[in-house]
C-alpha cells in the first residue's frame, strides 16, 4: 500500500472523537505521537519543538494512566485542574495542552506553506509558520532560540524526498492540514471558554 510519513496519523485522527464529538484523550495524544517521526526529518532546527511536544505528551499520558476511566475524555483532565485551581500552573496538564496544541498548530500551518508555497526555502517556511503561531505566546529568549535553530532547517527537496514515502505526499498533506486543525481549534475553544487559552511561555 502506497503511504507517506503522514499516513498513520490520518489513520489515528479517525478514532480522535466520539460520534457524539466528544475529544478522546488517549487518541488524541497517539496522533500528536504519529507526527513526532515527521520532525526527526528536520534534524536539529526542530529539536526543540520535538522536545517540548514529547515533553507535554508524557505529562497529560502519565495524567491519563493515572485513571483511564475519569480521563478517557481529554477536557476531563483541564476540568479537574480548573475546579481545583491548579490549571494555571506551569507544569499543570492544561499548560501542557495548550503548548501542545500550539505546537501542532505550528506544524500544521508549516506543512501548509510547503504545499501552498512551493518556491519557498525551508528557512522561509518555517520561519512563516513560527510568526504566524508560536512567537506570539513566546518570550525574547524562546523566540531568539528558535530564530536561531531556523537557520538549520534542511534543504526542502531532500526533506519533501524523505517524507514522501511511495505516496502522494501533497494530498497527504492537505488532509492532514484540513483534518488536524479543526480538532487543534476545538482545543483553543475549550480552554478559551476556562480562560485558559492566552496563556504565554514564563
Amino acid at each position: 500500500m502506497a503511504c507517506t510519513v503522514f499516513t498513520p496519523s490520518l489513520e489515528g485522527m479517525k478514532h480522535v472523537k466520539l460520534d457524539n464529538g466528544i475529544m478522546l484523550t488517549k487518541p488524541f495524544l497517539d496522533v500528536c505521537k504519529l507526527v513526532l517521526p515527521v520532525l526527526d526529518n528536520f534534524g536539529a532546527a526542530l529539536a526543540i519543538v520535538k522536545s517540548d511536544i514529547g515533553g507535554n505528551i508524557t505529562r497529560l499520558e502519565n495524567k491519563y494512566n493515572s485513571d483511564p476511566a475519569k480521563f478517557e475524555h481529554l477536557y476531563s483532565i483541564v476540568q479537574v485542574e480548573v475546579d481545583a485551581n491548579t490549571a494555571k500552573g506551569s507544569s499543570s496538564c492544561t499548560n501542557g495542552l495548550l503548548w501542545l496544541t500550539r505546537a501542532m498548530d505550528f506544524l500544521v500551518e508549516l506543512f501548509r506553506n510547503l504545499l501552498m508555497h512551493p518556491d519557498w526555502k525551508m528557512t522561509q517556511v518555517c520561519t512563516d509558520s513560527y510568526t504566524k503561531t508560536l512567537k506570539t505566546w513566546h518570550g525574547w529568549l524562546a523566540s531568539s532560540s528558535f530564530t536561531l535553530a531556523m537557520k538549520l532547517a534542511p534543504d526542502r527537496k531532500k526533506f519533501m524526498d524523505v517524507i514522501g514515502g511511495s505516496g502522494d505526499l501533497n494530498a497527504d498533506i492537505e488532509q492532514f492540514c484540513e483534518t488536524f486543525a479543526p480538532l487543534l481549534a476545538e482545543n483553543h475553544k475549550f480552554l478559551a471558554s476556562v480562560g485558559l487559552d492566552d496563556m504565554k511561555a514564563s
